[in-house]
């Protein structure tokens, strides 16, 4: 056998047995496609009412038919709007205790949020039939930031965040009032899966992540992470005992950075057995100044190319009202990429995903 035919042989060996692993390659929960909504801060554009999640919840395509779009909502926030963050670095103070709790009240305040939710999608079941899957919520814990004194007391016990077992003790405390809380409301188009981690590298919280998620699975529920690209810890996630993690490609954002980002992307969430969030906003729709709808049609030729649609689960990043922006342009180059995404989005609980539900 010549050189340049047994080269051959191991290259098609070599691609049959890659091919052959592509199906177990990527990370898979049972949340096929999870949006992310941020909410409570006073300074968010929406504020998340029943009308405001119905784009979200339902997508209506150009010829008038309607199907279920995402089946998972994970609700997060990073800072209050009023000077005081809920993950380092995102403004001049850190949230106290009462920025804590108020935040649990912009949860659960009525006509918005996580009850907005549920009454929309009860409506939208009188309207087309109930969905064939669960709609799956994950909430963000505010993170007990590192070094802060100020947060305040729990059993008269003033916390100091210098100490590991204080942080924890918030953490558990937040845990403890949010299940608390969800339980009363009964929301009954809702399945609660669990929690995120707001911090989206592992600096200043490594010490706390197994811990906390050991409290997290102790009560039925899991753990959820999203790091950045370039984060400290994003191929250790496993290693810090997140049940599921999605990767950040953070190419949208930079017209600098090219499309190879995503390619790279899809191979680190193959290896490190990751989902991969999808990244768009406002930018995307084709009126804009910046020409970014090409950024956001990279994102699916990528995904598709490498059988992220097929495979992988996939979380939303779409800038806060970017789905609502789409759902109210009169153009026909939003509605046609709108519509291209969210084929892709149905027909994933369709075919593979949900089944099982």
């Amino acid at each position: 056998m010549s050189l340049s035919i047994l080269i051959y042989t191991l290259f098609l060996s070599w691609t049959v047995l890659a091919t052959s692993n592509d199906s177990e390659a990527y990370g898979k929960t049972d949340i096929a496609d999870l949006v992310l909504i941020y909410q409570g801060g006073t300074h968010r554009p929406m504020e998340w009412t029943k009308d405001q999640f119905l784009p979200y919840v339902v997508h209506e395509n150009q010829q008038g038919e309607k199907n279920w779009l995402f089946d998972g909502f994970l609700f997060l926030e990073f800072k209050d709007g009023q000077g005081r963050n809920y993950a380092p670095g995102y403004d001049k103070l850190n949230a106290r205790k009462p920025e804590w709790e108020w935040l649990l009240d912009r949860r659960f305040e009525k006509g918005k949020a996580f009850s907005a939710l549920n009454q929309c999608i009860e409506d939208q079941i009188s309207e087309i039939g109930a969905p064939g899957f669960k709609h799956k919520l994950i909430s963000g814990i505010p993170s007990p930031i590192l070094n802060q004194e100020d947060w305040g007391e729990i059993n008269g016990q003033k916390l100091d965040f210098r100490k590991q077992e204080d942080r924890l003790t918030a953490g558990k405390w937040y845990i403890d009032r949010f299940l608390e809380r969800y339980e009363q409301e009964n929301y009954q188009h809702l399945e609660l899966k669990g929690f995120y981690w707001v911090d989206e590298d592992v600096r200043g919280c490594a010490d706390i992540l197994i811990p906390l998620g050991d409290y997290i699975r102790s009560q039925g529920l899991q753990f959820y992470w999203i790091p950045y690209w370039t984060a400290p810890g994003r191929g250790d996630w496993a290693e810090y005992k997140f049940d599921f993690a999605w990767i950040q490609p953070n190419h949208f954002f930079n017209k600098d950075i090219a499309d190879e980002r995503l390619e790279q992307t899809c191979a680190f969430a193959r290896e490190k057995n990751m989902g991969l969030e999808m990244e768009f906003d406002g930018r995307a729709l084709a009126d804009h100044e910046s020409g970014f709808s090409t950024r956001l049609e990279a994102y699916i030729d990528a995904y598709d190319k490498n059988g992220v649609f097929e495979q992988a689960s996939i979380a939303y990043y779409e800038g806060g009202n970017g789905v609502c922006r789409f759902s109210k342009s009169n153009n026909p180059k939003d509605k046609e990429l709108m519509d291209r995404l969210a084929k892709h989005i149905i027909e994933r609980k369709n075919k593979r995903f949900l089944k099982h539900e």
